[in-house]
């Protein structure tokens, strides 16, 4: 397995490490509940080091990003970090990635760690013009503070103003501890919080100083298994479950990062033809009635009849239910409507439910 710059640091911490993806990643330190309660109430930290890190430069560098993804970055200014899922001709999602903006033509893009081979490549082959790529996924550490302590906790190693740092956006060069880091005010657990990107023989370094300056206000790292329950909650999507090569953004609930009224982009035509004929499954919110977790790629009927797949599913701790996100058939994703989850070969009573389960503001 891979390991990040981090993976003593995790031992040191008791951290129980698994196989992520090819990469030896904590799982959990104390226990995933106490470390999804620490984020929601006060700061944890994540390595997120295994992620991607794909940077392209040159005057033709915009013009490529906008072919190959889906969002309209013609509007983005510096400073300023765009989400967007990268699609294939027939629509399906390649990948959903982060795309910092740091000059019309230098752009970094985050991408999932599993996918960054695969997206390296299906980039590459689409590039005209003057453009270049590195990978940098090797020399890059990321750490990812989240939680409603996060921004005391930062500030007292930076002399930057971390307030004046709005949702999506970012400084690319602050001092942290003395060390320089892309400080990005964006996060995977509906939280608010930082991701933090700098030279990988620095993770140490800004790993340990993170957590002495965090340890007044309760910081703890955090593991996979926290992070995903907090995205769960949020209902943010995960790729190789809600996202995937035969999903397309419409039925993943993204169409708000889907310009359709832009130039064209690969897999424009084929998901207008979807938006034109109406999108065949939506991407929905299940609260289970009956007793049981619904489990990734559990079926979901109605009458007796196939009507979907969940997609992600658990007991959700914040809002203390057993939930999950799956993908209907577009006639049965009103919230309220009854269907039902095959649990071990039985069928479960559960509920249409509006995403997302947890919102910070509505739920503070």
């Amino acid at each position: 397995m891979k390991q990040t710059p981090l993976y003593d640091k995790h031992l040191e911490a008791g951290g129980k490490l698994i196989d992520f993806g090819g990469w030896a990643l904590p799982v959990q330190y104390q226990g995933i509940l106490e470390e999804h309660e620490a984020v929601r109430t006060r700061a944890g930290l994540f390595d997120v080091s295994h992620m991607g890190e794909l940077w392209l430069s040159g005057p033709d560098t915009l013009a490529n990003l906008q072919r190959l993804v889906t969002n309209d970055l013609g509007k983005a200014r510096d400073g300023q970090a765009v989400y967007s899922p990268m699609c294939t001709q027939t629509g399906g999602i390649v990948d959903d990635l982060l795309l910092y903006r740091l000059a019309e033509q230098h752009w970094l893009l985050v991408v999932n760690a599993a996918n960054t081979d695969k997206d390296e490549a299906w980039i590459r082959e689409r590039l005209t013009g003057q453009v270049i790529l590195e990978n940098r996924s090797a020399q890059t550490a990321q750490l990812a503070l989240q939680g409603p302590a996060a921004e005391r906790i930062l500030q007292r190693l930076t002399s930057v103003a971390l307030g004046e740092i709005r949702f999506y956006r970012f400084l690319p060069e602050v001092m942290v501890a003395g060390v320089p880091a892309l400080v990005s005010r964006t996060g995977y657990t509906g939280e608010d919080g930082f991701e933090l990107y700098f030279a990988a023989d620095q993770a140490g370094l800004l790993w340990d100083r993170l957590l002495e300056a965090g340890q007044a206000d309760g910081l703890v790292p955090a593991g996979l298994g926290a992070r995903d329950t907090l995205r769960f909650e949020a209902a943010l999507p995960l790729y190789g479950q809600e996202l995937g090569p035969d999903i397309s953004p419409l039925e993943a609930g993204l169409d708000r990062f889907v310009k359709l009224e832009k130039d064209a982009f690969i897999g424009r035509q084929a998901l207008l033809g979807q938006q034109e004929r109406g999108v065949p499954r939506r991407r929905v919110g299940l609260t289970m009635v009956g007793r049981g977790i619904a489990r990734s790629h559990f079926p979901v009927e109605h009458a007796g009849k196939p009507v979907g797949f969940v997609t992600s599913g658990t007991f959700a701790p914040t809002v203390k239910q057993n939930l999950a996100m799956a993908l209907l058939d577009r006639e049965l994703a009103d919230p309220g409507q009854p269907v039902d989850v095959i649990i071990r070969g039985k069928p479960v009573t559960a509920q249409v439910t509006a995403l997302p389960f947890y919102s910070r503001k509505r739920n503070a």
